[in-house]
């Protein structure tokens, strides 16, 4: 008669190249494509004869509401667009450690983060219209067309939906997951932080250098607040008040000062 002792196995670090290839991989799903596509898109305005100051780009695509098929593929393309979120939470999960929990991805402290999220909202938002105002008085930035208002009931909802996605999309990928990431890979706080604002301007360029100069900022102070708190949460509140805001209070603003917004 013999007896074997059970033996628990214990996840092993992964390896720097497989951590390389697995952040080139979910960047490459998300905000790394968004980024290289952005970047074509501003030296391709560039080269244009027309002044950069006088070109366009859309901020958030419309949909036509009358067409139900419009609607509907608008709605599963932001459904698919948070599939890269969900990648990224299944490779933060680890035995015992809950993904939403490392990140701060929670309701635990819904409370603070609301607050918190809200007051990150004056700091980043106001300065973020002023360098939008000045980029246009300079010429360095494109004029942003808002998605029309649609009389139609699910024309807000969608667009919600869409800053959702975005806030999602962008706080829990390039701050949550990369951050986590790149520690493994022994790099510094700062380095980190300045690294994904970079590529937070990036993935932003169609709009022209006003905007890569705001959303780097905006990066900053993000990286800065999550490696303060280690949530998330705060951030992705935000970021979807500042999409709502534009999203829907954009053309609102379009209506009021054509001059500058429209």
């Amino acid at each position: 008669m013999w007896h074997s002792d059970s033996v628990t196995l214990l996840p092993r670090e992964p390896s720097r190249t497989r951590l390389w290839w697995e952040v080139s991989i979910v960047l490459a799903l998300s905000v790394g494509r968004s980024a290289l596509y952005s970047v074509l898109s501003l030296v391709q305005a560039l080269t244009r004869d027309t002044p950069l100051g006088d070109q366009s780009t859309a901020l958030n695509p419309g949909a036509n509401a009358e067409q139900f098929w419009d609607v509907l593929y608008q709605f599963l393309g932001i459904l698919f667009g948070l599939v890269p979120v969900a990648l990224a939470l299944y490779l933060l999960w680890e035995p015992a450690a809950s993904a939403f929990r490392r990140i701060g991805l929670d309701l635990t402290r819904a409370g603070r983060d609301l607050g918190t999220g809200l007051a990150l909202v004056l700091v980043i938002g106001v300065p973020g219209l002023g360098l939008y105002a000045a980029g246009r008085a300079l010429g360095v930035t494109m004029r942003v067309d808002a998605a029309p208002l649609d009389p139609s009931w699910w024309t807000i909802p969608l667009l919600v939906l869409a800053a959702v996605r975005a806030g999602l999309l962008e706080e829990v990928v390039m701050v949550g997951y990369l951050f986590d990431r790149l520690r493994r890979l022994g790099w510094s706080t700062w380095t980190i932080i300045l690294s994904a604002a970079a590529l937070r301007g990036a993935y932003h360029a169609y709009q022209g250098f006003g905007a890569i100069v705001g959303n780097i900022a905006m990066g900053i102070v993000f990286g800065w607040v999550y490696q303060r708190w280690g949530r998330v949460m705060p951030l992705v509140v935000t970021h979807v008040a500042i999409d709502v805001i534009a999203f829907v209070g954009y053309p609102l603003a379009a209506a009021w000062w054509p001059a500058l917004f429209a």
